[in-house]
């Protein structure tokens, strides 16, 4: 095929996809029971990720098989949800590039990269280069950038359309969630608690213009300044000291469901700048609106009410995780609901009309509280768990009992299936002095000792639910190797499914959790599935290229399945009944071996220092104690720490940021000798285990 027809082939292609994204109705974004589109992050507008699709079930799902795949080089990292918009894929990768792919020819049509390492600046050391996808309107993608930019390109050709900046440019926000789109406006958030002093908020864009509509603070600024609206004003009382000098924190990352029964949005807000409660509101306070479900107006952005999981929340346990709008029946009565399993344990059903608690139960190993009070709402909690005399071990850890990776729920079953975690978290802040406390820019302090060892991964455990909102306990569990798996899709077939950490496409029953079906991806999954319909056939889709927050500051938590940074290929994978593709050949799950050299002598108060800037600068992307989990490179095996000016014209010199590798003018090249005692340090105990 020549030059010349190849270009009319394409803008045949590019046009019949113009004249099909045109024609998505807003309706289809509620329509539940159509199934040919996954038109949003959750699918529908109520995030359930339950498809009526039946075509594959458990009855014949022996027959699923790998239709077709996609290479997605340069991806590093997959975590997010992909869209199927009348037969184009939409797959985000590291650092917000989108691909679309023709899921007919298994093309790519178009690959936008907003290009983040080159407009980060500062702010490329703490974001990850993490994106959980793209929201879809009017013939638009809308990429959330992480360096803060909301960006729309054109669906069709991933042309760019606009720009919006939602943060301040090089300050402590990045940006790492989804937006999500609804009747021309779209919304996102942004992340950055424990960088510096950050005032989370959530702001409405016109879908069209970029032009900002609505902004919502999340907890209160400067009394002296004044108050944005009322909702800040009342939430000003819930606080003490000077908070606003630590930012306060709240900031949404993750969760935003829109419901058109009521013109609600709901937002999962986070937890406080910094944890430690001491520092930030000392004399304690529910500090509002921390750790909560908060529904606004969705036209205007005004506060309309709120629930509080956490109050006065010390320990990262915020509430961003999924916000599932469910219509269900108790005793023939119907119950429009929210439900929602945040990190600290407990299950909530909650009447989505007026933020009214319905139902609490824990879910996980809890020893932080007893119960949720149903009169008061709040949380009853266990003394001496805010670390009041010294250090304390509470379950769950700042991990969460359940974290990011989407739950989902299958009417037919009437259950939610979700990935549960139990990992204790040890906090002590013995010897931190609360009234100096102060912020160091870019660097992860919380305000409270945390996180400056690797974790032990025998001392976790982790599995898929199955849990019954009516009963409030578990029909059925599976356990699953180590931790950090996938987010969950359900289907009208009786089927759930979930990649894994080690590298397996599972699916269960619905009903009774029995594992009928496995696939190997031959790389860790961290992504959530999808599915879709495509000329009468049913499609399941899936990113698979191990990441997120366990690959980047898991330590050995993450690097216990064997996926070290760069070294197995990322791929889009798509299933079929009947399918009968291959994957290429690839190496098998590995472990890092450090390397050393015997001439370096390791000066004991060197590698001190060294592990102290670690902790705060380091660890955030090559793990605790050095072991990096997979999303970066292991430190103790590159040749760069051996070689003091390779180190410095990497970190000083900015030599590698085009790669993601942040440049840290701060630093000098004595730090960077203190930092290579400390790896070198590190690297000699790696091999001796």
């Amino acid at each position: 095929m020549n030059k010349g027809t190849r270009a009319a082939l394409a803008a045949i292609l590019l046009g019949s996809c113009v004249a099909a994204l045109a024609e998505i109705a807003p309706a289809e974004f509620d329509d539940e029971g159509n199934g040919r589109n996954w038109l949003t992050y959750g699918r529908t507008h109520s995030e359930q990720r339950f498809s009526p699709l039946s075509q594959i079930s458990a009855d014949n799902i022996g027959e699923l098989g790998l239709a077709w795949s996609v290479e997605l080089p340069n991806a590093r990292q997959l975590v997010a949800t992909t869209l199927a918009v009348d037969g184009v894929l939409y797959v985000t990768s590291s650092f917000s590039v989108v691909t679309a792919i023709d899921a007919r020819t298994h093309q790519v049509l178009w690959r936008f990269d907003p290009k983040v390492p080159e407009h980060a600046g500062d702010t490329l050391r703490v974001l990850w280069g993490s994106s959980r996808g793209v929201a879809y309107w009017n013939g638009k993608i809308f990429v959330a950038a992480g360096d803060g930019r909301l960006i729309a390109v054109d669906a069709a050709t991933g042309k760019e359309q606009w720009s919006a900046m939602t943060v301040e440019p090089g300050s402590y926000y990045y940006v790492t969630g989804a937006p999500r789109a609804f009747n021309g406006k779209v919304v996102i958030g942004n992340g950055g608690t424990e960088m510096g002093p950050t005032r989370g908020y959530v702001t409405a864009y016109d879908t069209e213009t970029g032009q900002q509509l609505w902004r919502f603070w999340v907890v209160p600024g400067n009394p002296a300044d004044g108050f944005e609206d009322n909702a800040m004003k009342m939430a000003a009382a819930t606080w003490n000291g000077e908070w606003w000098k630590h930012g306060g924190g709240g900031n949404v990352w993750n969760a935003i469901t829109y419901d058109p029964d009521y013109n609600h949005i709901y937002l999962g807000t986070g937890n406080g700048s910094p944890w430690n409660q001491k520092i930030r509101s000392p004399g304690g306070g529910d500090n509002l609106f921390l750790c909560s479900i908060v529904a606004l107006d969705a036209d205007t952005g005004r506060y309309k009410w709120h629930y509080q999981t956490v109050p006065g929340e010390t320990w990262d346990f915020n509430s961003a995780m999924d916000i599932v709008s469910v219509d269900f029946k108790v005793h023939e009565r119907e119950v429009k609901a929210l439900m929602h399993a945040p990190k600290n344990g407990f299950f909530y059903i909650i009447n989505r009309a007026n933020g009214k608690l319905l139902s609490a139960r824990p879910f996980a190993k809890v020893t932080w509280a007893t119960e949720v009070d149903m009169k008061s709402g709040k949380p009853i909690e266990v003394q001496g768990s805010r670390y009041e005399d010294g250090h304390v071990r509470i379950w769950p850890g700042p991990l969460g009992a359940h974290n990011w990776q989407p739950m989902s729920w299958n009417p037919g079953t009437g259950l939610m299936y979700f990935p549960y975690h139990d990992l204790p978290g040890d906090y002590d802040d013995t010897g931190i002095r609360h009234a100096e406390f102060t912020h160091h820019d870019f660097q992860f302090e919380a305000g409270v000792a945390y996180g400056g060892e690797d974790a032990d991964p025998s001392l976790a455990t982790s599995g898929l639910m199955a849990w019954d909102p009516l009963t409030q306990s578990a029909v059925w569990k599976i356990p699953n190797p180590g931790l950090w798996h996938g987010g969950t899709m359900t289907t009208a077939g009786n089927l759930v499914f979930q990649g894994l950490g080690d590298g397996r496409f599972v699916a269960y029953r619905a009903d009774n959790g029995e594992e009928v079906w496995s696939f190997n991806a031959r790389h860790g999954v961290s992504a959530p599935p999808i599915t879709y319909e495509l000329d009468g056939q049913q499609f399941i889709a899936l990113p698979v290229g191990w990441g997120g927050g366990m690959a980047m500051l898991g330590g050995s938590l993450g690097a216990q399945h064997g996926w070290p940074y760069g070294m197995h290929p990322r791929r889009l994978l798509v299933f079929a009944l009947g399918g009968k593709a291959a994957l290429p050949d690839t190496l098998p799950a590995i472990q890092v071996t450090p390397i050393d050299d015997p001439a370096f002598v390791v000066d004991a108060d060197r590698a001190a220092a060294g592990k102290d800037m670690w902790s705060k600068t380091c660890s955030w992307c090559h793990g605790p104690g050095a072991v990096a989990g997979g999303g970066a490179p292991d430190l103790r095996a590159s040749a760069a720490m051996l070689d003091l000016d390779s180190l410095s014209s990497i970190a000083l010199d900015g030599a590698r940021v085009a790669r993601g590798m942040p440049r840290f003018s701060d630093m000098t090249k004595n730090d960077m000798l203190n930092l290579q005692h400390f790896v070198r340090q590190q690297a000699r105990a790696g091999l001796t285990r």
